[in-house]
Formats: structure tokens, sequence, C-alpha cells
């Protein structure tokens, strides 16, 4: 870890944002444990927890000007636990087994995807687009599989093996994909924001607390949708922008 003010070398760990990050890693490897014994629902509540001291811990090592090469790399050593070999067990056990050998070579695929995606993470923190993530993130990934567990829990419903076997390959693939999904990590807290950013949260706490088990899926799925969304739309936009100006300079070429 090197020294802001000289550039030497320091000695030592910023102990807050890692508190944070060992807390995400004890509620994954907990959520993992409960998956093996069985507790889907309650693997799934650990693996929420999870997320939340994931996200607690960059915005700790932000706000403190905590951020250093060790907390990266531990972070990213939890991750792929909680984000990505809890995640995998939980969706086996609870929906691929049926599925046999197919049922665990997907689940491997989000354990390797997840793997993947964090090594890219890291070789590409000092140039990354604060704005957007490329790929979706190990967490929401997580996320939209535990809250299934937590839809289906409310529904009383059993999981369809094969659908879920077509959304487990879909979320491996775009975790190594190359399309963007907003990070929010640009969202400055310290800042004066406008009124309706207020609003606009307390409206999303009330409905995640009136209903967690739909509205938490609901939240998740959407988050992992509009990556794919945003891209076609961008792909689009672009395809009409070149269209346009071919059929511009076919125009001005003709009147010449």
């Amino acid at each position: 870890m090197l020294d802001k003010k000289d550039g030497t070398k320091a000695r030592g760990i910023y102990v807050l944002p890692s508190l944070f990050t060992t807390a995400g890693l004890f509620a994954g490897f907990y959520a993992l444990i409960a998956a093996i014994q069985g507790r889907f629902e309650l693997a799934a509540w650990a693996l929420v927890v999870a997320a939340i001291f994931d996200i607690m811990d960059g915005r700790v090592a932000r706000l403190l000007q905590a951020e250093s090469a060790f907390g990266a790399e531990y972070d990213s050593m939890c991750d792929m636990l909680s984000f990505g070999i809890a995640p995998a067990v939980l969706i086996y056990l609870w929906a691929l087994t049926p599925l046999n050998k197919l049922g665990w070579l997907a689940a491997f695929l989000i354990a390797a995807c997840a793997a993947l995606r964090l090594a890219r993470f890291n070789t590409q923190l000092a140039h990354q687009d604060k704005q957007y993530f490329q790929g979706l993130p190990t967490p929401a990934a997580a996320m939209l599989i535990s809250t299934a567990v937590l839809f289906h829990e409310k529904m009383v419903a059993e999981p369809v093996s094969w659908l879920w076997f077509g959304v487990a390959v879909t979320l491996a693939y775009l975790m190594v994909s190359r399309v963007r999904f907003i990070s929010g990590k640009d969202v400055d807290l310290r800042r004066r924001r406008p009124f309706v950013s207020l609003v606009g949260m307390l409206i999303v706490l009330v409905l995640i607390v009136a209903d967690p088990y739909i509205n938490l899926f609901v939240l998740a799925s959407a988050y992992c949708l509009h990556g794919p969304l945003i891209s076609v739309w961008q792909r689009q936009r672009a395809l009409r922008y070149r269209v346009a100006r071919r059929k511009g300079g076919e125009h001005k070429g003709s009147s010449e």
C-alpha cells in the first residue's frame, strides 16, 4: 500500500472498510452452509446481507479516502466466495439438481465466470469508467438468484429447472460480457442533491419494506435486464446515426 503524500510504501491496512468486507465474507460463508443444509430461504437472506456489506465497504473506503490495493484484492477474494461459490451452490441445490450433470455444469459456469469477472475487474481497476461496470457485477448475479429463492418462497412455488438452467447460463455470460451496467460509483453522497433524489430513495425503501420477498426480486431483475436493454438501444441509435449520415452523404453527392 502506497502513502498518498510521498508515494512511499505504507504499512498496515485500513481497518474499517476491511471489517465490512469481512462481515460480507461471513454472511456469504453462512449462505453456503445454509444452502448445503437445505435452508434455502435463510441462505438467500444471508446473500442479501453480504451484498449490503459489499456496497458499504466500498462506500466507506471512498468516504474515508481509505482505498488501497490490499482492500481491492481482499474484497475480490471475499466476493468470489459470497457472490461466486455461494450462489452457484444455492442455485444448484435449489433448482438444478433434477438436471444432473447439466445442472452442476450450469452452476460451475456461474462460479467460473464470477472468477473471470473479478479478475478482469482487478486488472482494469486503474482505467475504469466510474459510471458503468463492464459486464454484470457478481453481486447483482447473486442477488437475482437469492431474491428468486425468496420470491418462490413467497409464492409457494417450486422452481422450474430448465428455466433456471437458462437463467444460470445467461447470468454467467453477462458477467464476462462487455455489456455495460450502471455502477452508481459516480454518486457522491457528500454533495448536495435535488430534493427529489431523497424522495425517490424513500419510495424504493418503502417498496422493499412493504414486501421484500417480491420487490427485491423485481429490483434485482430490473438491474440485470437494464444492461442488455441499454446495449440494444445504443446499438440501434448508432445504426440509425450511420444510416442517416450515409443518406446525407449520398444526398450531398447527388446535388453536386
